[in-house]
């Protein structure tokens, strides 16, 4: 007596169905893209984020002195205090670069997000 094909596929199929999401990493996106302010300058001065993607930045003010993350084409003015963190999101973004600045420390601390 002959089996039903359907039978044997249709627990195979339920097994890797269940499998597929465990053996799936998280995407790199999710995560926040880090910015370090130490000596007055950020660090990197250029991040790469995708384009027509909401992305959270993670900036990181190692400096004992407050220090502003501003920039008008991604429309944030923010001020970091002396080792502090702060979340900032941003975009969707078209594809392009935007650049920041610390208004503190204009002359040293100048940065860009590079949308791809």
């Amino acid at each position: 007596m002959r089996r039903p094909l359907v039978s044997l596929a249709l627990p195979a199929f339920a097994l890797l169905a269940l499998a597929l999401p465990l053996a799936t990493p998280a995407l790199a996106e999710d995560a926040p893209v880090t910015i370090v302010i130490k000596d007055h300058r950020f660090e990197p001065a250029e991040v790469k984020v995708p384009a027509n993607k909401r992305v959270t930045l993670l900036v990181d003010n190692q400096d004992v002195t407050s220090e502003e993350f501003e920039s008008a084409e991604l429309k944030v003015e923010k001020i970091v205090g002396g080792r502090k963190q702060m979340k900032v999101a941003i975009g969707p973004l078209k594809p392009g670069r935007y650049p920041f600045f610390g208004e503190f420390h204009e002359a040293t601390a100048q940065g860009a997000v590079l949308a791809e």
